[in-house]
């Protein structure tokens, strides 16, 4: 699946995360911080929940709860290369990236789980929010919405998997045809805007700050 689509929530609240990277004692102190109530409220991942953590088998484990929406991010994808492989060259950049975390569990339940979760990883999200649209993607949105369910979008994929072309410009031209958008991928110190388009990975492997917001605060 390219593109999920989320109707407003009506009896809870929504939240979304950034890169999470193996840390689930991080990201459950946050959400306890915010009182998450798993029965009503809502949680939106921008991706790359795995590598770097030794937690990230758990991580990936998130994308089966029926409160838990994620994305596809670049280090699921290059899991998913490395298992699908034999050794050779994606199994040792996928260690040179923060894959140690399979030699903790069996290889071939990794691969399964991981194959199971791709199902439930789509390239982008959207999602209404006090009438507003909010997209998810984890590196960078096209710079317009429309052009994710076009299955001819020249490099569309990659880019919203890998892309770092706007937060390197500095580009604040906003993305057409979407209220918002929220991302990940590039670290950053504090969560950052430019145009419409929102980073909110802040290093949690590294700093031990996860950014946990609601997503109203976007929606405006």
């Amino acid at each position: 699946m390219i593109l999920a689509k989320h109707d407003e929530n009506t009896v809870g609240r929504d939240f979304i995360v950034g890169d999470i990277h193996g840390q689930l004692e991080l990201l459950n102190s946050e959400m306890r911080r915010v009182e998450f109530d798993k029965a009503v409220d809502r949680l939106f991942s921008v991706g790359d929940l795995i590598d770097r953590g030794a937690e990230s088998f758990d991580c990936l484990s998130l994308v089966f709860e029926p409160w838990f929406h994620g994305v596809r991010g670049n280090h699921e994808e290059l899991a998913r290369a490395a298992l699908d492989g034999v050794g050779g060259r994606d199994w040792s950049l996928w260690q040179m990236n923060g894959g140690s975390w399979v030699y903790l569990h069996d290889a071939r339940e990794v691969r399964s789980i991981l194959k199971a979760a791709m199902e439930h990883l789509p390239y982008a999200r959207e999602v209404e929010v006090e009438g507003c649209r909010i997209g998810i993607v984890h590196a960078e949105p096209p710079e317009d919405w429309s052009l994710i369910e076009l299955e001819d979008h020249p490099a569309g994929r990659q880019q919203m998997v890998w892309g770092r072309s706007r937060i390197q410009r500095g580009d604040e031209t906003p993305v057409e045809g979407i209220d918002a958008v929220v991302v990940g991928h590039t670290p950053v110190k504090e969560p950052t805007t430019l145009g419409n388009v929102h980073y909110i990975d802040t290093g949690a492997f590294r700093t031990g700050r996860l950014t946990l917001i609601e997503m109203r605060e976007v929606s405006g």
